[in-house]
């Protein structure tokens, strides 16, 4: 256990570092408010009104979907690597994982949530 005390010293360290840094601001920052800075900011240009309607999520569940899919390729690349070792029984598992991962994209795919209009 005490090859684990220099990865669990250096992770102290990072969050002693980056507690320091967040409070510092606070402590040592100036504090000057005024009515100038507490108006909401938007790419230069004062804000009009809030958009009308509904927003499409086409877009978010893509990018959810994307993450699901991306996750899946991590779990591929340590199998690659050992996939001589793991024998048959490596290749039934990674090919119940795929027909998993597979079923959902072609779920995803039924329901049109890939379809953009």
């Amino acid at each position: 256990m005490i090859e684990y005390a220099a990865i669990l010293l250096l992770g102290a360290l990072a969050a002693g570092v980056a507690l320091i840094m967040l409070f510092a601001n606070a402590v040592l920052g100036p504090k000057r408010p005024n009515a100038v800075k507490a108006e909401p900011f938007e790419c230069g240009k004062d804000p009009i009104a809030l958009p009308a309607g509904r927003l499409p999520i086409h877009f978010y569940v893509a990018a959810m979907l994307f993450v699901v899919f991306d996750v899946e390729l991590v779990f591929l690349f340590p199998w690659a690597v050992l996939v001589r070792q793991l024998g048959w029984f490596g290749l039934v598992e990674m090919g119940l994982f795929l027909l998993i991962v597979v079923a959902g994209f072609v779920y995803a795919w039924k329901q049109g949530a890939l379809e953009f209009k």
